[in-house]
């Protein structure tokens, strides 16, 4: 019976220490995943900082804190009411980037670094954006970008962080002032509009009269060489017949004859009433006279012939 009993505590005795060296193992061995870091107390005392892998503490006198995050982390803040120069206030939605780079300093300096970082891009944003009317901060993120990040970048240096980009989500201005731009907004666009039509109208008038001058000169133009074509013709015409008449040698007989011919063309027409026969109309009767072998009474040769007609 003494020696089940001695057998029963035996064991009960290695059992505690497996347990005990399973414990010890457990908090000895460590694995630090990617991208992560920790940090190491010995006995209450910072001691070193923990890389990505696999690494052994001392159970019971080192303590590994919480591990912290080295990727860049995004962090989207509330709106926060800011009053700008012209006393109008505004929400505006801001999100910061950052990366822990100095896990020692991010532990140790500050207690907790976003709200640190929430408060201080609170403040400098209400700094930066009150020296600006509601139009500039409305227009200038990117200048007031800047120098939210330059303000913070510097700031939260010593606490082991690198800010990398602050970006303004939103600016939301009071709904009147909302209204008021959309109404100014819609009168500029009428006028620009209005201008554009009239830009184009002025323009069509102009194209317009450009092209009735250049349809008129051209026109002219066609006129005028026409013009000189035709009597370009008619004079080579005349010069033909002229040169006809002379190779044909006419006599004063077929002459005076092609005359007498061509006076009726004269009165030719209703509204001829008046004409007027020149004094060698004579002359001609005379010459066909003598061709017909009879004779006509003397005419005054000395000025043209009145002649009406009713």
């Amino acid at each position: 019976m003494n020696a089940s009993a001695g057998t029963i505590g035996v064991t009960l005795v290695l059992i505690v220490l497996i347990i005990f060296v399973l414990v010890i193992l457990v908090k000895a061995v460590r694995i630090i995943p990617q991208a992560r870091a920790g940090v190491v107390e010995r006995l209450g005392k910072y001691q070193r900082t923990l890389n990505p892998g696999l690494t052994v503490l001392i159970p019971f006198v080192d303590r590994l804190l919480p591990l912290l995050d080295l990727r860049e982390q995004v962090v989207s803040f509330p709106p926060q009411p800011v009053i700008t120069e012209d006393n109008l206030v505004v929400s505006i939605d801001t999100v910061v980037y950052f990366q822990v780079t100095d896990p020692r300093a991010a532990t140790y300096e500050i207690a907790n670094y976003i709200q640190a970082v929430e408060q201080l891009t609170t403040t400098t944003l209400r700094n930066v954006v009150g020296g600006l009317n509601l139009e500039e901060a409305l227009t200038s993120r990117d200048q007031i970008n800047g120098q939210l990040r330059g303000v913070l970048d510097e700031a939260t240096g010593r606490w082991g962080i690198r800010v990398g980009r602050v970006e303004l989500k939103a600016i939301d201005p009071p709904h009147s002032i909302q209204d008021s731009m959309e109404k100014q907004m819609r009168a500029e666009r009428d006028r620009r509009a209005a201008i554009l039509t009239a830009e184009g109208t002025k323009q069509s008038q102009i194209l317009t009269a450009e092209g009735q001058r250049q349809a008129a000169i051209l026109a002219a133009e066609g006129d005028a060489k026409a013009a000189i074509l035709r009597a370009d013709g008619e004079a080579q015409a005349i010069h033909k017949v002229f040169d006809a008449i002379h190779k044909g040698n006419p006599t004063q007989k077929l002459l005076a004859y092609q005359y007498l011919q061509t006076l009726p063309k004269l009165a030719d027409g209703s509204a001829n009433k008046l004409w007027i026969i020149p004094s060698e109309v004579g002359e001609a009767l005379k010459g066909i006279g003598n061709v017909l072998g009879t004779t006509t009474p003397d005419s005054p040769s000395d000025g043209p012939e009145l002649i009406t007609r009713d």
